[in-house]
C-alpha cells in the first residue's frame, strides 16, 4: 500500500533525539495515528473499538518510547496494537457459564434479529409518502417536538399530528403490528 509506505517513511524521519521525549512522541503520534487507526479498524471492524485500540497502543508505546524510537516505532506500535486486539478478543471470548436457576426467561436478540428488524422498518418507511417519512423520522427517530417538525417542514402543527397519525398507522400495518406498539417516542403521546 503506498499510503502505508508514506507513513513509514515519515516516521523514519523523526527529528533527532535532541528534542524532548514528549515532543518526539507527539511528532510520532501525529504522523502514525492515521496509519494505526486504519490498521486497528481492519483488525476489529468497529470505529469505536479501533479508536480505543489506537489509544491503548499509543499509551503503551509512550511508556517504552526510549527503547521503541531506537528501532522502528511504527512497527512497535503496530505490534502492540495487534497484541492488544488479541487480548481484547480473548477476554471477550471467555465463556461464563451460569447455573440453570439464574438463566434469563427470554433470550437476548442477536445481531441478526436487530438487522432484520431494521430492514423491516426501512422497507416500511419506503412505503410512506415523502412528507409522512419526513414527519415520522423527525418526530420519532430524531425526537423533535411537533412544533419543531412543523417549523422545519414549513407546515402547521395540526398537519404534523395528522400526518404522523396516518403514517404510524400505515407503518404498523406494514410491519404486521396490532397497533399496540409504536415507534420509540410515540408512546409518550407526542410530548417532546
Amino acid at each position: 500500500m503506498p499510503v502505508e509506505q508514506d507513513a513509514t517513511e515519515s516516521v523514519a524521519t523523526l527529528p533527532p533525539a535532541g528534542r524532548g521525549r514528549d515532543e518526539e512522541f507527539a511528532a510520532f503520534m501525529t504522523v502514525a495515528a492515521p496509519s494505526l487507526a486504519r490498521t486497528a479498524w481492519l483488525l476489529c471492524g468497529d470505529a469505536h473499538q479501533a479508536d480505543e485500540l489506537v489509544q491503548q497502543a499509543l499509551v503503551r508505546t509512550y511508556l517504552v518510547w526510549d527503547r521503541a524510537r531506537e528501532r522502528e516505532p511504527l512497527a512497535y506500535a503496530r505490534r502492540v496494537l495487534a497484541n492488544q486486539r488479541i487480548s481484547t478478543w480473548r477476554r471477550r471470548r471467555r465463556e461464563v457459564l451460569l447455573s440453570t436457576d439464574r438463566l434469563p426467561e427470554t433470550g437476548v436478540a442477536d445481531a441478526q434479529d436487530v438487522h432484520a428488524d431494521r430492514d423491516r422498518l426501512v422497507r416500511a418507511l419506503a412505503l410512506l409518502t415523502p412528507r409522512q417519512r419526513r414527519v415520522v423520522v423527525l418526530r420519532h427517530l430524531e425526537g423533535l417536538t411537533e412544533k419543531e417538525v412543523a417549523d422545519d417542514l414549513g407546515i402547521a402543527v395540526g398537519t404534523v399530528k395528522s400526518t404522523a397519525s396516518r403514517a404510524l398507522r400505515q407503518l404498523r400495518e406494514a410491519m404486521g403490528e396490532d397497533g399496540g406498539a409504536a415507534p420509540a417516542g410515540a408512546q409518550d403521546g407526542g410530548v417532546g
